[in-house]
Parts: C-alpha cells; structure tokens; sequence
C-alpha cells in the first residue's frame, strides 16, 4: 500500500458523480490513477455531510474509500487555522462566502493526519484560504487544483 493518502472534499465527488460536469475526466482521472496506484483516498465526515445537502451517501463510492471523522486534535488545529484566516479575511477577496469554516476544519484534518499528503478540490475560493495557511502557518499537505489534469499534477505521461 502506498504511504501517501489524499483527502477528496466535496466538490471532487460533485464532479466525479457527474459525467455532465466540465470537470468529470479530470475528476475520472484522478480517482482512476489513485486507485492503480493504491493510494488511500479518504472523505471525511464534514464532506459527507456537505454531499448529503443535494445527494444521497448510497452515491458515494464509499468501498474505494477511508472514511476521516472529525476529532477533537482536528477541532484544535481548525481553531489555529481559522484564527488566521479571521484575521486575513479582508486579503482574501473571496466571492462566493465571507469565510469558510468547512474549509479549515477539512484542511485541519489534512493537515493533522499523518498519511495525508494531498487535498483534492476544485473550489477556487478555499485554494485562497489553502494559499493563506502556506504563508502563515505551513501546512504539511498539497493542494491538489482538479482543473489541472492527474498527469500534469503527478507528472506522468497520459497515452489514453
């Protein structure tokens, strides 16, 4: 089993549930390669509930994968990561929300758990947040953008 792990919000299962969506292949791409690669994907439970608000559990794939409950050293690190993004709030410039609590409670989670070196999502405004923390707090994780394709992303050579 590979050592890495990457934790999938929310809006990569929107994606990847939906082969309308813009962002599908890339969405296929990513689950596809982490599965031949046997690196863990893991949800966790704050993305479960998110997903819940329009759809179904039973959608998603959950045998593929580990879910993440949201702990108490989880609750401690989101407090020093919303903290920061408090305090910035007004640097951020984000469009679509004021501020994003969902956002430092999953990126404590992957900040936190140690087998977590990815964060996959295609929401442009916490990738705000995300660049944030680098600055002032250093997550151990990597943002992992889904517009740029796995091959790009991994750096590997796509002959599909």
């Amino acid at each position: 089993m590979n050592s890495k792990a990457v934790l999938l919000d929310t809006s990569f299962f929107l994606r990847f549930l939906n082969d309308k969506d813009p962002l599908f292949k890339n969405a296929d791409g990513y689950f596809r390669h982490l599965l031949q690669e046997d690196m863990p994907m893991m949800i966790s439970t704050i993305s479960i509930a998110e997903y819940c608000i329009g759809g179904d559990i039973h959608e998603l794939p959950l045998k593929n994968l580990q879910i993440l409950p949201f702990n108490v050293d989880h609750a401690k690190r989101t407090g020093e990561f919303a903290k920061i993004v408090f305090q910035n709030k007004n640097k951020l410039k984000l469009k679509e929300r004021n501020i994003i609590p969902n956002d430092t409670k999953l990126f404590a989670q992957a900040d936190i758990e140690l087998p977590i070196n990815f964060y996959l999502s295609s929401d442009s405004e916490s990738i705000k947040i995300y660049n944030l923390l680098r600055k002032e707090s250093s997550p151990k994780f990597q943002f992992i953008d889904l517009n740029t394709p796995h091959s790009a992303t991994f750096g590997i050579l796509d002959l599909k």
